[in-house]
C-alpha cells in the first residue's frame, strides 16, 4: 500500500509539471459492454488532460486476442512515445509485445499479466496479483461461513480471470466449481440459479465482474428467497453491487482501482518521453476488500466511473 501511495504521490506531482505532448497508444483487451473498462478509460483520460498527453485508447469489440494482437501492431507502427497493453493472453500477444520493445518503444503492463509483463520487456506492471486477488476473496468468504462455492467466469480464456478462479479455491479450502458464461447479465443470472438449483449445499457465489456478474448473481439469490444464506461477493466494483454490499445483499467487493491502471502508465510514460523518468517497480493497485461498513462511500464515485 506504501508502494501504491508514493507512485500516486508521485505521479499527481509529476501531473502538475508544464504539460507534455507525447503520444501514447492504449490498447486494452476490455469488451465494449464492459462498464468496468469504461473506468480504466477514464483514468487514462484524466491523464491525458493534466499531462498534456495524446493518448489514444483502443480495444476490441468482443474479447478477441486476434484482433488485438493486430491493434499492436498498428500501434507499434505508429512509432509512439509509449504503449500501454494490457495481457489476457501472454501466448497470443507476446510477438507483437516483444515487436514494440524490439522498437524500442517503452511498454507498460496494465490489469492483467502482472507474471509475464518483464519477461516480454515491459518497464513495469500497474495491477493487481489476480491470484492473490482470488486467495483472499476466498479466505475471507470462508471466514464468513462459506463452505462450497461456483466461480462465474464471464470471459472464458482470459487467464487472469482462470487466477482469480485458482486463487478462490485456494484460499477458500472447500469445494469450488467454475461456471463458465457469456458476457450476459442475463445468462449470469439463469447460470446461478441454475447452480444453485442443482445443489443445495452451495452457500457461496464468487463473480469476476460486479456488474456483469455481481449483481445478477445477487438478483439471482434475492428471486430464490436465498439472501443472508448464500454468500455472494464480486471482483471490481459498479455502484449496483456496491449498494447491495451496503445494504447487507452482497458480502464484498474486491477493489484494483482500475481508474489507476489507465491514469498511472500514461503519467509514468509521459514524464520517461519527456524526462527520462520511470518508476523502479511494479505499482500494485489491489486487492482491496469493499465491506458494508465502507461501500456507502464508494457508490458516488462509482456512479462517477472513478471507483
Amino acid at each position: 500500500m506504501k508502494t501504491l501511495l508514493a507512485s500516486v504521490a508521485t505521479a499527481a506531482t509529476l501531473a502538475a509539471m508544464p504539460a507534455l505532448a507525447a503520444d501514447i497508444i492504449v490498447v486494452a483487451h476490455g469488451q465494449a459492454n464492459d462498464p468496468f473498462w469504461s473506468v480504466v478509460k477514464n483514468g487514462a483520460q484524466e491523464a491525458a488532460e493534466q499531462t498534456g498527453a495524446n493518448v489514444d485508447f483502443r480495444s476490441p469489440e468482443t474479447f478477441d486476442m486476434v484482433q488485438m494482437s493486430q491493434m499492436i501492431d498498428a500501434a507499434v507502427n505508429q512509432e509512439p512515445d509509449g504503449l500501454v497493453v494490457s495481457i489476457p493472453d501472454a501466448d497470443a500477444l507476446s510477438p507483437s509485445i516483444k515487436r514494440a520493445v524490439e522498437a524500442g518503444i517503452p511498454v507498460i503492463s496494465m490489469n492483467s499479466g502482472a507474471d509475464v509483463a518483464h519477461e516480454l520487456g515491459a518497464k513495469l506492471h500497474v495491477g493487481q496479483s489476480e491470484y492473490d486477488a482470488g486467495v483472499a476473496a476466498g479466505q475471507k468468504l470462508a471466514e464468513m461461513g462459506g463452505t462450497k462455492g461456483i466461480c462465474v467466469n464471464q470471459e472464458v480464456g482470459n487467464v487472469s480471470l482462470d487466477q482469480r478462479c485458482e486463487g478462490f479455491a485456494e484460499g477458500f479450502g472447500g469445494p469450488v466449481q467454475v461456471i463458465p458464461t457469456m458476457n450476459d447479465p442475463a445468462e449470469v443470472q439463469a447460470k446461478v440459479r441454475a447452480a444453485l438449483d442443482s445443489d443445495e449445499d452451495v452457500d457461496t457465489v464468487l463473480g469476476l465482474g460486479a456488474s456483469l456478474v455481481g449483481e445478477p448473481a445477487v438478483a439471482a439469490v434475492e428471486a430464490m428467497g436465498l439472501t443472508g444464506e448464500v454468500l455472494v461477493a464480486s471482483f471490481d466494483l459498479s455502484a449496483g453491487f456496491l449498494q447491495d454490499v451496503a445494504d447487507g445483499k452482497a458480502a464484498f467487493a474486491i477493489d484494483q482501482q482500475q481508474f489507476l491502471q489507465g491514469y498511472l502508465p500514461v503519467v509514468f510514460l509521459a514524464m520517461n518521453a519527456e524526462y527520462g523518468l520511470i518508476p523502479g517497480g511494479d505499482v500494485p493497485s489491489g486487492p482491496n476488500l469493499v465491506t458494508q461498513d465502507m461501500a456507502a462511500q464508494v457508490i458516488d464515485l462509482s456512479a462517477q466511473g472513478i471507483r
